[in-house]
């Protein structure tokens, strides 16, 4: 079915907002649920599967912890920077034809959102999650991410496969 009416993209940019604001909500609440309650910087690692391990982590960088020896003022610069790309991605997701590509929209901008807040609040982002395997007797780990994390991987995935496999057509204003 093609997606296409102006009502169409107004529900759907509405769908991407609601998506945003879940992600963003699950986001902060794992988070401050995670510090506050579990009390995770107290407790070190936990093992929860013999896979994954919920740790605590400040990220002061962005991805894999690039630019993490920036100070303050590198802080402030990747926030500006975040804030202009969330705008950015809002506007492409006001004007998305595909209902994928909007909610694809949505999960980057909520998590950009939630990790933005956690930089502003404390100064970094707060990572918890860690995914590891033993082989042969060497322990190898993957980085220490968050939910916000897995939603902008999510939404990055989604619109791959929504710009490789939906319909030229069906993308048509």
């Amino acid at each position: 079915m093609e997606d296409s009416g102006e009502f169409s993209v107004t529900a759907f940019f509405r769908a991407g907002i609601l998506t945003a604001l879940v992600v963003l909500l699950i986001d902060q609440a794992s988070k401050l649920w995670l510090l506050l309650v579990f009390d995770i910087g107290r407790r070190g690692a936990v093992e929860v599967t013999p896979f994954f391990d919920l740790v605590l982590a400040w990220n002061t960088g962005i991805s894999y912890g690039w630019f993490s020896d920036s100070g303050p003022a590198g802080q402030a610069v990747l926030i500006a920077i975040k804030a202009i790309a969330v705008v950015a991605l809002a506007i492409w997701m006001a004007k998305s034809h595909t209902r994928l590509a909007t909610l694809a929209l949505g999960l980057i901008i909520g998590g950009a959102i939630g990790n933005a807040i956690d930089r502003l609040a404390w100064g970094a982002v707060v990572d918890f999650a860690l995914l590891h395997v033993r082989i042969g007797g060497q322990t190898y780990n993957w980085y220490v991410f968050n939910l916000a994390d897995c939603a902008i991987v999510a939404g990055v995935v989604a619109l791959l496969y929504d710009s490789f496999f939906t319909l030229p057509a069906a993308k048509a204003p």
